[in-house]
């Protein structure tokens, strides 16, 4: 099991930030991650959110080992082709360590303070599946050409190409059974989601069905969601092994209320049970 830490920026400032993903390194984390919004979403509404992209690309030039992603951008905030020029940046900037994490977005007063427009949840879902495809086609195609419901492509061609080929891997987040689900089986190679391990296993069982349909194995489909390491160990422990009965491959572990001390503890005594070489 790969396990990556989520160092959600909201109420950090740059220092602290930086100082948690070169500790999440020492420790062996698989990754840190990082979240896309533009303010934070509890305490202070005026303290610190660094943007995410920016942000990436600075931890990236500030680690040697460590996976780096937002967990996930969402897809109303930048424009596709814009976005596959930020992941090329940032998987060349860290040597091949970027994971490309989107999907549909879902903080419609975000939108609504910034100005950005926030469309309904269907529009979204058809943005999100069109993005990946035209994120895709950039990083792969010279002279690329897409013509989407909402966008387009006429020969467009990005360098260099990723380092990570044919380009870092694409976490879909998805948990909606009519529209997300069904986008991640088809297009994910990583697909993210929360829950229990038994609403994962219900939703495994839509992505597999789709991943078929679509002539995927559906085994190719690595499964992620959050873990969190605020209970007790014993139950932390018991909740990795249920999601890994079902599938799940990846957790992210949440950056705890209780603080350092408390990462410092799972690194001892859980994370070493949970990782293998």
């Amino acid at each position: 099991m790969r396990v990556g830490i989520d160092v959600s920026q909201h109420q950090l400032t740059w220092e602290e930030l930086l100082r948690r993903v070169r500790f999440a390194e020492g420790a062996n984390f698989d990754g840190a991650w990082v979240f896309d919004h533009f303010k934070p979403l509890y305490g202070d509404p005026s303290g610190p959110c660094l943007e995410a992209w920016t942000l990436l690309a600075a931890l990236a030039a500030s680690t040697t080992r460590i996976r780096l992603g937002a967990l996930v951008t969402g897809v109303t905030y930048r424009h596709p082709s814009v976005l596959a020029a930020e992941a090329l940046t940032v998987d060349h900037v860290s040597g091949g360590r970027l994971e490309l994490g989107i999907g549909a977005a879902w903080f419609d007063q975000e939108h609504r303070e910034l100005g950005i427009d926030f469309p309904p949840t269907r529009e979204r879902t058809e943005r999100l599946e069109e993005a990946v495809k035209v994120i895709k086609a950039l990083m792969t195609t010279d002279g690329a050409r897409f013509d989407g419901a909402h966008y387009r492509l006429d020969g467009g061609s990005l360098h260099p190409r990723p380092v990570q080929q044919p380009h870092p891997p694409v976490w879909i987040g998805a948990s909606g059974p009519r529209r997300t689900l069904p986008i991640a089986a088809r297009h994910a190679d990583v697909w993210h989601t929360f829950g229990r391990a038994a609403d994962i296993a219900r939703m495994a069982a839509i992505v597999d069905e789709h991943a078929e349909k679509a002539g995927r194995d559906p085994a190719s489909i690595t499964r992620a969601t959050a873990l969190s390491i605020s209970e007790p160990w014993d139950q932390v422990r018991a909740e990795a092994e249920a999601l890994r009965d079902v599938g799940v491959s990846y957790l992210t572990v949440s950056w705890p209320g209780e603080g350092q001390s408390r990462v410092d503890e799972f690194v001892e005594r859980v994370l070493p049970g949970l990782t293998i070489d």
